[in-house]
């Protein structure tokens, strides 16, 4: 037998396609038999399994799980619950990969699958690797065993381990995704007083959609932290490793100024240490770390680029702006949005601060959130590089590591390709309103020359 993914399927750094259209059952059992058959010749024999809890992912699981078997590969299948768990499980399992379906923060008729090999993220050449292993039906064959196992307490109890924070009266919003189970565990065993939002997993989202990066999936979080007069709030994406912030003034925290408050703490232990950003980090959280002694490392853009750029560098921390945290200090680096949230109550122990606090500290500046617009998928990535030959060509202050950042005496600006969506992506940060004009002029005239109107 032979399968051919639908080329969009295949991402950077996971697959990803819409259900009933460009992912189907048959796809996560192909997947099942190319990843099993990389684990297999490499030596390995047992792979972990989650999922989240979209409506397809029992469907997606149970056909990813015949595939591996029909591999020859053994499933340790732990359930139901967040992206993190799963990188737990591999983590500390005797396995030598693993799989979570997920589909992230997208909507949700969309669902995926993160892979995890040998405690390091499986992506970019990689993931086009399964696609021609399956075209060409390139896979072992053999009869593999399942065993089913509930590790929920046990990664509860390691998000608590070291635990030495205070007391604090918190808002938690896990979005009907699949962090609530565990939230409501965590809960038990932290101190102070807790207020739990959506913690049921319904893969219909009915109270808002799981994405913390949007400031309208924060407004239940805020009006709770409002009305109980809270320290803080914390919100979590569907599969529970992208965090959000609301302090008790009903601001909202970002990712890189959450990294920013981090690098404070993680440098005491790990002078001049680098610290790893995403190229849509605000230039003030670069500084930032550089100013407390560490030394900013810029790269590109999604989780799986974050974790192995900081594996090769050594980096004892990382983080993204839509909310991906990566502690490797006295965790195993990768992002968790649940042990954000404990980090995050410990740093008011070790700071001595409030949440609204830490926050006034940061430097002040206007910047743009995320402005997505769609592109077709297949001239997404055309556009940018049309966008950095002429960047080149005018000789620009620019860096090329994941699309085109542009510095000019006015700030910076971002245009790169998403890797989740059939979109463009912009950012623009500056000193003033005008500045800030001026750079979005500058990304709509860059648009224009490749025929394509910013919304």
């Amino acid at each position: 037998m032979t399968h051919r993914f639908d080329p969009t399927l295949l991402r950077d750094y996971d697959l990803r396609g819409t259900v009933g259209d460009t992912l189907h059952a048959v796809d996560a059992w192909a997947l099942g038999r190319s990843f099993g058959t990389v684990i297999a010749r490499s030596g390995g024999r047992r792979i972990a399994v989650g999922y989240d809890g979209r409506l397809s992912s029992p469907m997606l699981e149970t056909a990813l799980v015949d595939g591996l078997v029909a591999t020859g590969i053994d499933v340790l299948r732990i359930g139901l619950g967040p992206t993190p768990m799963l990188y737990h499980a591999e983590m500390t399992g005797d396995v030598d990969g693993g799989i979570q379906i997920t589909g992230s923060h997208n909507p949700g008729d969309q669902n995926g699958f993160k892979l995890v090999k040998d405690h390091a993220p499986f992506f970019g050449p990689d993931i086009q690797t399964l696609g021609a292993m399956a075209a060409a039906g390139d896979w072992e064959s053999g009869t593999g065993r399942v065993e089913t196992v509930d590790i929920m307490d046990g990664y509860v109890a390691r998000l608590m381990q070291g635990f030495d924070g205070p007391a604090c009266r918190i808002g938690w919003d896990a979005g009907n995704g699949a962090a609530g189970p565990v939230v409501e565990r965590l809960v038990q065993l932290l101190p102070g007083e807790h207020h739990l939002l959506f913690t049921d997993i319904d893969g219909h989202f009915p109270n808002h959609h799981p994405d913390p990066s949007e400031e309208k999936n924060l407004a239940d979080l805020r009006a709770l932290v409002r009305d109980k007069q809270l320290d803080f709030g914390v919100a979590f994406d569907g599969d529970g490793d992208r965090i959000g912030v609301i302090d008790s003034c009903g601001r909202a925290i970002s990712g890189d100024q959450l990294l920013g408050l981090f690098a404070g703490d993680v440098l005491k232990n790990h002078p001049n240490a680098l610290i790893v950003a995403d190229v849509k980090a605000s230039q003030t959280v670069f500084d930032r770390i550089a100013s407390l002694g560490g030394q900013p490392d810029m790269w590109k853009t999604g989780h799986s680029h974050i974790k192995s750029r900081m594996k090769q560098i050594g980096s004892p921390l990382g983080g993204e702006t839509t909310g991906h945290l990566f502690f490797a200090d006295d965790y195993p680096g990768y992002d968790d949005a649940l042990y954000a949230a404990v980090r995050l109550i410990r740093l008011l122990g070790a700071t001595g601060q409030s949440i609204t606090q830490l926050h006034d500290s940061l430097p002040v500046s206007l910047i743009t959130p995320e402005l997505r617009f769609p592109v077709p998928e297949a001239r997404k990535f055309a556009v940018v590089e049309e966008v950095l030959a002429r960047l080149r060509a005018e000789g620009a202050d620019l860096r090329a590591i994941d699309g085109a950042r542009v510095r000019t005496p006015d700030g910076w600006w971002l245009l790169r390709a998403s890797n989740t969506q059939a979109a463009l992506v912009a950012r623009a940060e500056a000193a003033d309103e005008s500045g800030l004009s001026r750079l979005l002029a500058q990304i709509d005239s860059q648009l224009a020359d490749s025929g394509i109107t910013r919304t």
